[in-house]
């Protein structure tokens, strides 16, 4: 299975407030954040991060790496440094880049971190993933009412958990 997601900011205190997360500290977000990932995914799911992991270094991200389930692959943000960094380890993810584009079940998805106006396929049926802006849920339907095929992958928008392909297929074809 494939899933995506974005916007996690593990370790940063001020996104709880900036966000309105439902939680004390970073610590109880960090928790939160790392057991819905690894309660929705297998060690087999490829996982896109559709960036802004961390901001807070290398060390930090690879402890939170190593505690999540899944072939990870980053679409890098702007608070993404840490993959630059001489000391991390950039085998921890599958791929790195700034945006792709990808094939699943039929339906293409566009991934960047930051959202678009127009994307490959916008005419044609495409999917365009992005996170960055810390929307709510009500975004996906409003984009949805509005004809466009847009979704935000954030964990703000998503219940504080990564999201399936299917899911998101389903949601266009529902709705």
């Amino acid at each position: 299975m494939v899933y995506f997601t974005s916007d996690l900011h593990f370790y940063h205190e001020k996104i709880i407030k900036h966000t309105n997360r439902p939680f004390k500290n970073f610590e109880q977000m960090n928790n939160c954040l790392i057991n819905n990932w690894n309660s929705k995914m297998t060690f087999q799911d490829e996982i896109y991060i559709l960036g802004d992991f961390t901001m807070k270094g290398p060390q930090l991200a690879t402890n939170i790496l190593l505690q999540l389930k899944g072939k990870k692959h980053l679409i890098c943000g702007n608070h993404d440094k840490f993959v630059m960094q001489s000391n991390f380890d950039q085998l921890l993810f599958q791929s790195i880049q700034e945006y792709k584009e990808i094939q699943y079940l039929n339906t293409q998805f566009i991934l960047s971190h930051y959202p678009m106006l127009e994307w490959n396929g916008f005419y044609k049926g495409s999917i365009h993933l992005h996170g960055h802006q810390h929307n709510k849920e009500w975004y996906n339907f409003d984009n949805f009412a509005k004809g466009i095929r847009r979704f935000d992958v954030g964990v703000d928008a998503n219940y504080m958990s990564p999201v399936s392909a299917e899911d998101i297929i389903t949601f266009f074809s529902l709705n």
